[in-house]
């Protein structure tokens, strides 16, 4: 099996101008995720490889909110964001969820700057079109990478809060899942990784519940409406088709508590499930 190092210079050939990736995760699952994962990822930096981490926050929103007494609802899944809402989720987003990462990692050898999409117009954005039900929600329209190549010619790797702002000042709240694919595709990089506590897209092969390798996008919604994805894999499987935006052609969902996951993605191990879109 190649290193991941290896994997990471053939990409650089294939039109990559760094020997980067990109990482999507919640915040739920980040927090759960054992140490050896914070050991690899560390591991991967000081091997020249410079990961990239968006993350999410949604429980932690929820709870937050609970707690202050504020209302929250979700329409089409999109949580509705009112001014107070827009207060808590940059305050756990940007704050808590943001920083708790960042030790972690360091904590594990690792270099880590945190950052949201508000600092220095990261990622502009703009209302969504139904901004009238949902309110300061926002899709991305741009991403300043020569911010986040900046922090990575520092040797650190970034992790970022999904807080967009448009050029008034205004603040938006971004899906994550939508947030990670657009850094992904400005920053060139055809695959992205998404990290959950799934080890893939399961199907009934023979009798048996079998991880799939590989599907597309079409097959995924094919599973769903026959209910061979069901349940709660149904919002993780749509999160992971967000991802791919732009330049992204493939998003690989594994599970982060499998040992060295990451070095083995890298490295061309065929684990977890693979979705990619079609021409």
């Amino acid at each position: 099996m190649q290193s991941a190092v290896e994997n990471a210079d053939q990409a650089n050939h294939a039109g990559l101008a760094r020997r980067n990736f990109v990482m999507k995760c919640g915040g739920s699952t980040l927090a759960a995720l054992p140490d050896s994962f914070f050991d690899d990822l560390a591991r991967l930096q000081s091997e020249g490889l410079q990961p990239v981490i968006v993350h999410g926050g949604g429980p932690a929103i929820s709870d937050n909110l609970a707690k202050l007494g504020i209302e929250t609802e979700f329409i089409n899944g999109l949580r509705k964001t009112t001014e107070p809402v827009l207060d808590v989720v940059e305050m756990v987003l940007a704050g808590s969820i943001n920083k708790q990462i960042v030790r972690r990692i360091g904590m594990h050898g690792g270099r880590a700057l945190g950052l949201s999409g508000s600092d220095g117009y990261l990622i502009e954005a703009k209302p969504v079109s139904n901004a009238a039900e949902v309110g300061w929600v926002g899709e991305v329209t741009s991403v300043q990478a020569s911010i986040i190549t900046g922090v990575l010619d520092m040797n650190y790797m970034p992790v970022i809060a999904p807080i967009g702002i448009d050029r008034s000042g205004q603040r938006y709240n971004i899906n994550a899942d939508t947030a990670a694919g657009a850094v992904a595709s400005h920053l060139g990089v055809s695959r992205m990784i998404v990290v959950t506590d799934v080890p893939g897209i399961l199907k009934k092969i023979g009798g048996e519940k079998k991880v799939l390798d590989s599907i597309t996008v079409q097959e995924i919604e094919d599973m769903i409406s026959t209910g061979e994805i069901y349940g709660g894999m149904i919002p993780k499987v749509r999160a992971a088709i967000a991802c791919i935006h732009g330049k992204v052609r493939e998003v690989v969902i594994v599970n982060g508590s499998e040992p060295q996951v990451l070095s083995r993605v890298l490295g061309g191990e065929a684990i977890g499930t693979r979705i990619v879109r079609m021409q």
